[in-house]
């Protein structure tokens, strides 16, 4: 919404003020929703030449004629940059008209050159504080904003000061309607730009919260598992299709096994050890919490990992199981669920709750 406000500006000198030739400062004072800040002109006068009601030097020399231009100047700049501030962002206060015309205020930055440099960063901690996943969502957010954007307005960024609360109103629809995601995930994504923001305000490139007074509710999801019957109507099953096969051997490790997507992608023969007794472990740190877990292997997993040793991919990236993207695991588990002919949606976390029960 547009601020409906009014501004004026006023030209004085005080008398009290007069340097060794008898001069004062011409000051300027700009009044705004109540507020004022004042500022020199940088011209002086003598108080005998100066008329206040008219707010100009009187004298008719060349001097006190620029003096009157430049305070005409002055007042020209104020009203524009008045004019232009509420056109953009709709408030305008005295003090940010003033560094406008001192020339005090630093280039704006843009919200998408901002959240590239922050994906730059995170890219160079994945493996250390973040994972692929973490950054794969920062990126997509960002593309997603880009997205809305464009279906606005031609223009290849904004400045970030513009990102408000209606912004943040109309990304939520967008990502409902247009890319269909869930509460949650969208949720996730509104995080994502949040994190971003709060980087933005913590650094002074913004001074208002465009979150302020939103906040979202996650939606209570009922998780899927499988049973004991389900799970072994995957196990036995022939599908003919090598990927539907891969794809089906790791799942059900991870039934037996209680892995993440993550852990399973990154597992490799360095976490498996064997205890006094013969028995053979999985020992390892959870990726999402960096926790250090001990999980049983099973004659079944273990029969699963020597049926993949000699796979190049394996070979290749030193891991137990050749895993594919997440995104086409849970493609293909949506296949084999057809196959199976189970009606319950398949993914990957499935057959951690599945472990869990």
């Amino acid at each position: 919404m547009k601020q409906c406000a009014a501004i004026s500006v006023w030209f004085f000198i005080r008398k009290t003020r007069l340097g060794k030739s008898g001069e004062t400062p011409i000051l300027m004072r700009i009044t705004c929703n109540g507020q004022h800040a004042e500022l020199n002109t940088q011209r002086k006068i003598l108080p005998s030449l100066w008329d206040q009601s008219k707010e100009r030097a009187t004298g008719k020399s060349v001097v006190h004629i620029e003096i009157n231009k430049h305070l005409e100047s002055l007042r020209a700049k104020t009203m524009e940059i008045f004019s232009t501030t509420i056109e953009n962002d709709g408030y305008a206060s005295p003090v940010y008209i003033k560094e406008a015309l001192l020339g005090k205020h630093k280039e704006c930055k843009l919200l998408f050159e901002v959240f590239e440099e922050h994906n730059s960063r995170i890219a160079l901690l994945v493996g250390t504080e973040y994972n692929e996943t973490t950054l794969g969502r920062y990126r997509l957010c960002l593309k997603y904003l880009r997205e809305m954007l464009a279906e606005k307005s031609k223009v290849n960024d904004i400045p970030l000061k513009h990102l408000n609360g209606e912004m943040i109103r109309n990304f939520e629809t967008f990502l409902k309607i247009k890319k269909k995601v869930a509460q949650n995930t969208m949720i996730r994504y509104m995080k994502c730009l949040k994190k971003v923001t709060n980087l933005a305000i913590a650094n002074g490139w913004i001074t208002v919260d465009p979150f302020a007074g939103i906040k979202f509710s996650e939606k209570k999801v009922v998780k899927d598992f499988l049973t004991i019957e389900e799970v072994n109507t995957i196990r036995s099953k022939e599908f003919g299709i090598e990927r539907l096969d891969i794809v089906r051997d790791i799942f059900v490790f991870c039934c037996y096994t209680g892995l993440a997507f993550i852990d399973v992608y990154n597992l490799k023969p360095e976490h498996i050890t064997e205890d006094a007794q013969g028995r053979m472990w999985i020992h390892k740190q959870r990726q999402k919490t960096e926790i250090e877990f001990f999980v049983p292997l099973l004659d079944y997993p273990q029969q699963l990992i020597k049926k993949y040793k000699g796979h190049p991919l394996c070979k290749i990236k030193g891991t137990l199981f050749p895993v594919y993207a997440n995104q086409k695991m849970n493609s293909y588990l949506k296949e084999i669920a057809d196959f199976c002919g189970i009606k319950k949606h398949l993914t990957m976390h499935t057959a951690r709750y599945t472990f869990a029960t």
